[in-house]
């Protein structure tokens, strides 16, 4: 007989908090049913309005606060939540830390039945706001002018904002010009619905080492009204520019960023350090957005990569050479692949940057390169895997299995799928000696985390 739902919708109740998800809403129960409410804290008592009631669990909303966490401060900003750019800044950032922590902790308990490794405690930053080196933000109309801001979560309703708590001042100085230029030069912004106008998105880049900034518009159009006084104003109010870019994207898609790119003014390239590696990052470049936690993530990989000098490392899911070029620092050679074309040829572009020549790059899946290097003989002492968030791919898992690399450094962007990896590769013959969480992204439920794994 199936248990009955002891809610039901537009109920009031109240309840205590006992956890969060890994999006960050607050977990209550009642008679051992789950409901998620955003914007609560565990050891808080609420009284609730039912919103959402389903077979498994029910969504809430805050009607009034009766007993506050110690971790809980006062919202810096209220729009941006609503726009879900900063889900925890509603917790102290000791209180996220520690969230980011138990996320790790419970997932690799949980998905992956690993309960005697070593997760070390997160490393947070010491000024833990306006820290993202690119925006990318979508422009609507209002009473004539251009908008831009955030889509309302769910939506596609602009949410009008100026700044924002994690992006750096310089990028959203950059954005705000760029659009009152547009708007004061009788740009129209696109049009979802009826797929007409010109101007859908505006990106900035910051080279936060070197103070180099990049402005890109994305536009359906090939062409745009008054392109040319456009540049010149940009030019000449926005003094940190280097490089002025058209992407031209024509598709009725929510992709932003299309295939064509043409550089109107200035440079295709901007540049920054992370450490003492420069890289060249074009409009299309992937590049981490949190140059000082790149930084540490990367120290961390370093130190479990434990190079001495003499090793071969590969590096699965290289993108643009960041970690490769980071590894042949300290390594003997260094092998790095990614299926991505326009990747492979940013990182040999910024490993000849640097003068680095102990670094070879491949296009192409690494759970079919790898094999064929293992073949021609070329064999890591060291493996490296940086894989997007699903994870990596099983084929890929398994020839590490085989090539039995005496150490593999995991660094992932999503504990679940971490979890997940790491049982795999236990059971075939590793063991995972410790996991060092990186907050890349505070504010935010998002956490980076670097593992160490060794042939048993």
């Amino acid at each position: 007989m199936s248990k009955t739902i002891p809610v039901q919708k537009n109920d009031y109740i109240q309840v205590e908090f006992e956890d969060l998800t890994h999006d960050g809403a607050g977990v209550a129960k009642v008679d051992g049913y789950p409901i998620f409410v955003h914007g609560a804290l565990p050891g808080e008592k609420a009284n609730i309005k039912v919103i959402k009631v389903n077979k498994g669990f029910g969504i809430g909303r805050l009607a009034e606060l009766l007993e506050r966490s110690h971790f809980r401060v006062d919202i810096a900003k209220e729009d941006s939540h609503k726009y879900g750019g900063c889900q925890l800044q509603h917790i102290s950032y000791e209180g996220q830390l520690a969230f980011k922590e138990n996320q790790v902790r419970q997932v690799l308990t949980r998905i992956g039945k690993l309960e005697d490794v070593k997760v070390h405690p997160v490393l947070g930053m010491e000024h833990p706001w306006h820290y993202r080196n690119k925006a990318q933000v979508p422009v609507g109309e209002k009473d004539g002018k251009l908008i831009s801001g955030f889509f309302k979560p769910r939506s596609h309703e602009i949410i009008e904002t100026d700044e924002s708590l994690i992006q750096l001042p310089e990028v959203d100085g950059a954005i705000q010009m760029v659009k009152e230029i547009c708007s004061e030069l009788g740009v129209k912004a696109y049009n979802e619905e009826t797929h007409k106008g010109d101007l859908r998105h505006i990106m900035a880049r910051y080279g936060k080492e070197t103070g180099e900034l990049m402005v890109v518009m994305i536009t359906r159009t090939p062409d745009f009204p008054n392109k040319n006084k456009i540049v010149a104003e940009i030019v000449k109010r926005i003094p940190k520019v280097k490089s002025i870019v058209h992407n031209i994207n024509s598709k009725r898609t929510n992709v932003i960023l299309g295939d064509k790119v043409k550089v109107l003014w200035g440079s295709e390239v901007i540049y920054d350090y992370i450490g003492d590696v420069k890289f060249a990052i074009s409009a299309l470049s992937f590049y981490q957005v949190n140059p000082d936690q790149t930084k540490v993530l990367y120290d961390k990989t370093l130190e479990y990569a434990g190079l001495a000098g003499n090793e071969t490392v590969i590096d699965a899911y290289c993108g643009i050479g960041t970690i490769s070029l980071f590894l042949a620092q300290k390594a003997k050679k260094v092998y790095g692949v990614e299926i991505v074309q326009e990747a492979i040829e940013d990182a040999k572009r910024n490993a000849e940057l640097n003068d680095i020549t102990n670094a070879d790059f491949a296009v192409g899946k690494a759970e079919e390169v790898i094999p064929k290097w293992y073949e021609q003989g070329i064999k890591a002492d060291v493996l490296v895997v940086d894989p997007p968030r699903k994870g990596c791919d099983e084929a890929l898992l398994q020839t590490i299995i085989e090539m039995k690399p005496h150490k593999v450094v995991y660094v992932s962007c999503n504990p679940a799928t971490l979890a997940r990896d790491l049982r795999i590769l236990e059971d075939g013959g590793y063991k995972t000696l410790e996991v060092q969480p990186v907050d890349m992204f505070p504010q935010t439920t998002h956490v980076e985390c670097v593992a160490l794994i060794e042939l048993r």
